[in-house]
This record gives structure tokens, C-alpha cells and sequence, in this order.
């Protein structure tokens, strides 16, 4: 494991990212991407640029692709990251419809899965099958779309508080990579790294009080990249760890948007309808 080129994976995508998200806070302004409070789901009290995740983004691609083989499962994961990112900012410009943001996500779950990014198989106690290691076959694919498609959302839905997403997006991101170096999968640490690198840049404008929104451009792609991360490096080799490390560590937003879909359905909403009965919206009701 080369960790000389790990830090400097690291380095390059803190660096890009911390320089530019101010770029990116003028762009937000100029074509319209800023969040105005306008009901009681926001915490904020005046206008604030939404575009931030575009800096992550640009902060982690710069780094892959000085410090990576862009090939194979890879060059699948830049492509669905591209089409998230720019489906991101028009969101965060004109803010699309559900139906419209939850096809393309399909769509690129399905592209993701067509350059190879599959869950094969899952652990399941021996007592359901000998030798504890269930293969999905036909399941692999729609499971692994669900899957991305999931902890997308998931991460979307708990950017709600200054730092918040990012923050546990970060965490979530430097656990998948120690996990990776533990594993010795090389391309996964860089991935990791670049990400970490990329969210930590931009963390410093999204502390309370945030100068700066991620908006949907940043958490959809950081949920997206945590998902296929999770495949890529978990489902592929450590079967007995497969299902238990991505689930602790994308514990919060998995457990918070299940919790949205089930209050939602008890109270006979639509799915997608905003509210505010999410955790961090509780926890602060609480003071």
C-alpha cells in the first residue's frame, strides 16, 4: 500500500475543493442556486448559495484523476458521478421534480452496473445456507440499484443542518477507507481518500454558520459515491462483513430515511413530500 500517494491523494483534493468552493459560492449567486427561507423545514434566516457540492466534486475529480487508472469499474463510478453532479446543479437552479431526479438516479445505477459494479452475494447466517455466503444471481442487479439508489436519497435527506451530511459524510468516508487499506484494496483507499479530501475542503464554509450550502449537487454525489464505495470494496472480497460495516457506518441516514418513509406512509403523505419530522429537525425541537 503506497501511502505517500494516498496523502498526497488526500492533499490535492483538500486543496482543490478548500480553493474552490469561494469560486463556487460567486457562481451560486450568479445563476441563481441560493437557498431562500421560505417555511418552517429551514434553519436559516436569510439567503444562502446552494452549489457547494459542485467544489467537492471538482476537488475529487481533479485528485482521480491525477492519482488513479481511470478503467473499468472506475471510469462506470466518474460517469454516474458526472450525470448526478450536473442533474445536482440544475436542481439546485430550478429544483426539479422527484419523478424526474428518481429516473435519473436510476439511470445511473444502471450504468454503474453495466461497467461491472454489482452486489454478487450477501452473508446470511448457516443455518439459512451452508457455508454462510448467499449468491444473488438475478437479484444481483436489482438489488444493487436499490441499493445505490437508497443511500443516494439517504444522504439527501439528512442535509439539514450546517455540516451535518458533510460531516458524517466524512466520517463514513475516512471508515470505508481505513477499511479499504485493512483489505489492501489500493483503488478503494484512493477513492476514499480523494472523497475525504474533497469533503474536508469544503467543510470549513459549511460550519455553523454555514457561508455556503453542498445543496443537492453535493449530497446526492456524496450519497452516490458512499453506495458504489460500499460495493466496490466491501461485497466484493470480506463477505462476512459485507452487510454490517456499510449499514454501521451509513447507520444514520439509513435509519433516518426509513423512519421518513414509514411517517410518511402512517400519516398518509406522498413518499417524497418534505416535512419536518427528521432527526435533526427533532433534536433541535428538543433544544
Amino acid at each position: 500500500m503506497d501511502i505517500v500517494k494516498l496523502i498526497l491523494c488526500f492533499s490535492v483534493a483538500f486543496g482543490v475543493s478548500l480553493a474552490a468552493t469561494p469560486l463556487v459560492k460567486t457562481l451560486a449567486y450568479k445563476i441563481g442556486a441560493v437557498d431562500v427561507p421560505k417555511d418552517a423545514r429551514r434553519v436559516h434566516d436569510h439567503p444562502i448559495p446552494r452549489l457547494g457540492g459542485l467544489a467537492i466534486f471538482y476537488g475529487f475529480l481533479i485528485s482521480i484523476l491525477c492519482f488513479a487508472v481511470v478503467k473499468g469499474q472506475l471510469r462506470g463510478i466518474i460517469l454516474g458521478s458526472l450525470i448526478i453532479v450536473a442533474l445536482g446543479i440544475v436542481d439546485d437552479v430550478k429544483q426539479l421534480g422527484p419523478k424526474i431526479k428518481f429516473a435519473v438516479q436510476i439511470l445511473v445505477a444502471v450504468i454503474v452496473v453495466l461497467h461491472g459494479v454489482t452486489i454478487k452475494y450477501i452473508s446470511v447466517p448457516e443455518f439459512i445456507v451452508e457455508g454462510g455466503i448467499l449468491p444473488l444471481k438475478w437479484l444481483s442487479i436489482p438489488i444493487t440499484i436499490i441499493w445505490i439508489v437508497g443511500v443516494t436519497n439517504a444522504v439527501n435527506l439528512i442535509d439539514g443542518l450546517d455540516g451535518l451530511a458533510v460531516g458524517v459524510s466524512s466520517i463514513a468516508t475516512f471508515s470505508l477507507f481505513f477499511i479499504a487499506i485493512l483489505a489492501s484494496e489500493m483503488e478503494v483507499a484512493i477513492i476514499t481518500a480523494a472523497l475525504a479530501g474533497a469533503c474536508l475542503g469544503f467543510l470549513p464554509y459549511n460550519f455553523n454558520p454555514a457561508k455556503i450550502f453542498m445543496g443537492d449537487t453535493g449530497s446526492t454525489f456524496l450519497g452516490f459515491m458512499l453506495s458504489v464505495i460500499c460495493i466496490q470494496g466491501l461485497f466484493k472480497g470480506y463477505v462476512v462483513i459485507s452487510f454490517i460495516i456499510p449499514f454501521l457506518i451509513l447507520g444514520l441516514p439509513i435509519f433516518d430515511t426509513a423512519f421518513a418513509i414509514l411517517r410518511r406512509i402512517w400519516n398518509k403523505k406522498p413518499i417524497m413530500a418534505p416535512d419536518r419530522g427528521h432527526l435533526h429537525h427533532r433534536l433541535m425541537d428538543m433544544g
